[in-house]
């Protein structure tokens, strides 16, 4: 009954004691609550303004509101008396060797985050990287996704892709098409470029602004060889280089103008009489 009695007399003072430390300890938990769900719009918020692929701003956004959170929950431990030290330490601890279990993952979000925060590449563009080359489809947090033009899908790590050489064929409005045309040494030079020059000028994919280039290149073994290089948009390459090639090839045949095909000449010496 003493110690009964003891406690009972005690209980205002423990009441008031660690009646506050838990008041404040819910007051940290709901100011700490509140706060992360605020960095985790706030994060939204920025990363939505820079125009951040929609995968990234998620998860960036729920990063944030982790990090917040945990701090929180260890500040309303501290609150409440419990040593929060050694709860650090062994986050920290975990959190270390996560990081090293997953420090291929790790490198490839990294790889992610720069990707769409310095744009190498976007949705839709046509890039070569990671020793492949295809349609930029999607750019998830650990990989990119590509279309090769034929119709496959590859997925090749982020941070294989950041790590290599990136080829962005798209990232510009309009590209130059490298032709090189070999004729026939009989061939009249200037009725030649004449004939290059009347296909360009007559090519609706040509540009007119870059000028294009007709020019003589080179006095091959078997051909005198033209560089032809018209300027056309970039989403036209394909169609404009295979049309200007067989218009010049119809074109060379309807001017008389032969075409050359390596030629090897054997000259058979006979063997003296016995």
């Amino acid at each position: 009954m003493e110690n009964l009695d003891s406690y009972i007399e005690k209980a205002p003072e423990l009441i008031m004691t660690y009646g506050v430390q838990v008041i404040l300890a819910l007051v940290i938990f709901i100011l700490g609550k509140y706060f992360s769900n605020v960095a985790k719009k706030l994060t939204v918020k920025l990363l939505t303004k820079r125009e951040i692929d929609k995968t990234v701003v998620s998860f960036v956004a729920n990063m944030a509101w982790a990090v917040v959170f945990v701090f929180t929950v260890i500040a309303t431990l501290g609150q409440i008396g419990v040593q929060t030290a050694s709860l650090v330490a062994v986050i920290g601890a975990a959190g270390l060797a996560v990081g090293l279990a997953l420090q291929g993952s790790l490198s490839n979000f990294a790889s992610g985050v720069l990707m769409v925060l310095f744009r190498p590449c976007r949705v839709g563009d046509y890039i070569e990287a990671a020793g492949t080359a295809g349609v930029v489809d999607e750019i998830t947090i650990f990989s990119t996704k590509l279309r090769s033009p034929d119709n496959k899908v590859i997925v090749a790590p982020n941070s294989a892709v950041m790590n290599g050489t990136i080829v962005n064929y798209s990232a510009m409005d309009t590209r130059r098409i490298d032709l090189v045309i070999g004729v026939s040494y009989d061939a009249d030079l200037k009725q030649t470029k004449d004939v290059l020059k009347k296909v360009l000028d007559n090519s609706s994919y040509v540009l007119k602004d870059p000028a294009y280039t007709v020019a003589l290149l080179e006095l091959a073994d078997s051909s005198i060889n033209f560089v032809v290089r018209p300027w056309v948009k970039g989403a036209d390459f394909w169609p404009a280089r295979f049309e200007i090639l067989e218009q010049i090839k119809l074109a060379l045949d309807e001017a008389n103008i032969g075409i050359p095909y390596p030629q090897m000449d054997i000259y058979v010496k006979e063997a003296p009489a016995a």
